[in-house]
C-alpha cells in the first residue's frame, strides 16, 4: 500500500481559545474526518503570513484544503463597499491575516502545482486571487434570490444545483443536479479568469468552480465549491467521492 498523501488544511482564527482566550487557530473535524475516510493526512497549515514558511508547507504537503470560515475583507475586491453592505461583514479577528496568509497559499498552489478543493470561504478567495470579486450580501445585492444563509440546517441539503454535464463535479457525483447545504451569505459575483462556473443554484449563484478546458493542465485537480460536502458526506456517497477524487488526485506523482 503506497503513502497516504498529507493535506495542507487552512485553518480558521478564533478569537477566544480554549487556552487564556489566546487567538487560536480553529477547525472543524468535519474537515478532518472527511480527509481521513478518503484516505488523506491533514496537516493544519500554520498561522503565518511568511510566504518562505508557506511554500515550504505546500511543498512538504501533496494537496490543500481550503476552507470556509469568517467573511473576507470586501476592500479585498471592492473600491468602496457601502456602509450599509459593510455592516454585514464579519471578518477574521486577525486583522486580515487570514486573507493575505490564503492569498500567499494560493499562489504556492499554482506555482508548485498542487492538487486543491476549495471549500466556502476557500471558494471565494480563490475568486479573488485572480482579480474576482464577490457579492458582499447576497440577500441586498441579489433581490428574489434563495436564502443561502441557512444556519438552521448545516448538515442538510437546502436547494439544488445544476450541474454542467462533462464537468468534473458533474463526473464525480454522477449527477446533473445536487442537493447543497447553504451557509453563506456572500458569493462569487462570476468566475475570474481561468475559472468556469460548474454549477449554480436556480438564483444563478455560483455553487461550483473549476478551471476552463484550456487551462485543465494548470493543476492536477481542482474543484472549488461553495457548499459545505465535509457536512455531508455521512448523508451520500456523492459527497464522499467529492473527497475521494481529491485525495486520489494528491496520492499521484506531482509533475513540474
Amino acid at each position: 500500500m503506497g503513502r497516504s498523501p498529507l493535506i495542507l488544511v487552512s485553518p480558521s482564527i478564533e478569537q477566544r481559545g480554549v487556552e487564556f482566550h489566546d487567538l487560536s487557530a480553529s477547525l472543524s473535524l468535519r474537515y478532518n474526518d472527511a480527509i481521513l475516510q478518503a484516505g488523506g493526512i491533514p496537516v493544519t497549515a500554520p498561522t503565518t503570513t511568511d510566504p518562505a514558511v508557506l511554500a515550504e508547507a505546500v511543498r512538504r504537503t501533496d494537496g490543500v484544503l481550503l476552507t470556509g470560515g469568517d467573511d473576507i475583507n470586501p476592500e479585498l475586491y471592492e473600491k468602496e463597499p457601502s456602509r450599509k453592505l459593510m455592516k454585514t461583514v464579519e471578518q477574521t479577528p486577525d486583522g486580515g491575516a487570514r486573507d493575505l496568509r490564503e492569498l500567499l497559499l494560493i499562489a504556492e498552489i499554482f506555482r508548485q502545482k498542487r492538487p486543491v478543493l476549495a471549500i466556502c470561504r476557500g471558494h471565494q478567495m480563490l475568486n479573488i486571487a485572480f482579480g474576482g470579486r464577490l457579492l458582499v450580501d447576497i440577500a441586498q445585492q441579489l433581490p428574489g434570490a434563495l436564502n443561502h444563509c441557512r444556519l438552521d440546517k448545516p448538515l442538510e441539503p437546502v436547494h439544488e444545483a445544476a450541474l454542467t454535464p462533462g464537468s468534473l463535479v458533474s463526473k464525480i457525483c454522477n449527477a446533473r443536479v445536487l442537493g447543497v447545504n447553504s451557509t453563506h451569505h456572500q458569493a462569487v459575483f462570476e468566475p475570474a479568469e481561468p475559472f468556469a462556473a460548474t454549477a449554480r443554484s436556480r438564483d444563478g449563484i455560483v455553487e461550483a468552480m473549476e478551471l476552463k478546458s484550456e487551462c485543465s493542465g494548470w493543476l492536477p485537480f481542482l474543484l472549488s465549491v461553495q457548499f459545505h460536502p465535509e457536512r455531508l458526506v455521512a448523508r451520500h456517497a456523492r459527497y464522499r467521492a467529492i473527497f475521494g477524487q481529491f485525495i486520489t488526485a494528491c496520492a499521484k506523482p506531482i509533475r513540474q
